[in-house]
């Protein structure tokens, strides 16, 4: 195995000259910003995240601006970007900085870790690049570069291969340049030992990576054991009032918590529910959507329904036709109501 300074010297001198260094939450060490980067970057690709960190910050520009909103706000401003779990504990996270800890983040990954939603790997990234600590992160880029750097094999979300990659990453950590070398993992990962085709003669550590030297590259790291997906299927009723369509706020916890979407469940008994009646009633095409842990397919129902002055139930709200694709909907719902405008047009 190659010496802890010789792989960490190697990996900050790239970053130094080749690595990012113009990303929206770099060049600061302000802590909300960079756990909100951190937190947005988890299971999404940074040209993905920019333009809804953007104008994530631009709503909420700080912490106490964040915990003051109301979760459906917040939920609104994320809708799209997935995995909202991640909203709802940014707002709890959010809400415990300002009533725990006076509106200033815990300056240590450890007490960092034990805020909602921050895993052990956020916590030492934000710990790292806003407080200097000298933390190991272990993120899925990170996993990716050690696997193949030091042949380990096995699926890293097996818990022995697990603890294995956290020692590895722990022993690796340099004595000084945390936050070039701690940037560096995350580089490497992202532009040169890609998930498919590394660019490895751009490796700054290609010359003792023993996945080259073996020409395992393309099966290192091991892919998770694969299993079918299960299959779920869910009715959402689309009631339209001539130029409006009802959408329902979802509940906090759940598929979707928070967000927008139209009422879920059986024609009859969500018009009983909420107390309207149906002109007209007709299926559109299913929509199959794959989530991470079962495959969704969404069979739509068109009403047209009578005018009503009140529903008999709180949490809906009439929304203009042609602005229902950006309430604050899933994706998937997203593309079905703009399907639904555009054949109204």
């Amino acid at each position: 195995m190659t010496d802890s300074p010789s792989f960490a010297d190697r990996l900050v001198a790239w970053q130094k000259t080749a690595g990012r260094r113009d990303l929206p939450w770099q060049n600061s060490r302000d802590p909300y910003r960079v756990w909100l980067s951190e937190i947005m970057l988890q299971q999404t690709q940074v040209a993905t995240v920019i333009p809804y960190y953007q104008r994530f910050l631009a709503r909420f520009p700080d912490i106490r601006a964040l915990a003051a909103a109301a979760v459906g706000t917040v939920m609104e401003h994320w809708a799209g970007l997935g995995y909202y779990a991640r909203a709802r504990n940014l707002h709890r996270c959010a809400q415990e900085i300002v009533a725990c800890h006076a509106g200033r983040f815990p300056a240590t990954a450890a007490a960092l870790e034990e805020l909602p939603g921050i895993g052990r790997s956020t916590a030492a990234a934000v710990a790292a690049f806003a407080f200097g600590e000298r933390a190991a992160i272990l993120d899925g880029n990170v996993k990716r570069v050690l696997c193949r750097h030091f042949a380990i094999d096995g699926f890293p979300g097996a818990a022995a291969v697990h603890r294995q990659l956290w020692q590895l990453a722990e022993n690796l950590l340099p004595q000084h340049d945390i936050e070039a070398y701690t940037q560096g993992l995350m580089d490497l990962g992202a532009g040169i030992c890609t998930r498919r085709r590394p660019v490895c003669e751009r490796c700054p550590l290609t010359v003792d990576c023993q996945a080259r030297q073996q020409g395992r590259q393309a099966v290192l790291p091991a892919a998770r054991p694969r299993s079918a997906l299960p299959e779920r299927t869910a009715t959402f009723v689309l009631l339209r009032d001539g130029g409006r369509l009802l959408l329902e706020r979802r509940p906090p916890i759940g598929l979707w918590g928070g967000l927008l979407a139209p009422p879920e469940g059986a024609v009859d008994a969500v018009l009983i529910r909420l107390g309207l009646r149906a002109r007209a009633c007709r299926p559109l095409p299913p929509l199959r959507h794959t989530l991470t842990h079962f495959r969704l397919t969404l069979e739509p129902v068109l009403c047209d329904v009578e005018a009503s002055p009140r529903l008999a139930e709180p949490g809906y709200e009439w929304v203009a036709l042609e602005q229902a694709a950006t309430a604050g909907v899933p994706t998937p719902i997203g593309k079905l109501l703009r399907q639904v405008a555009s054949a109204a047009d």
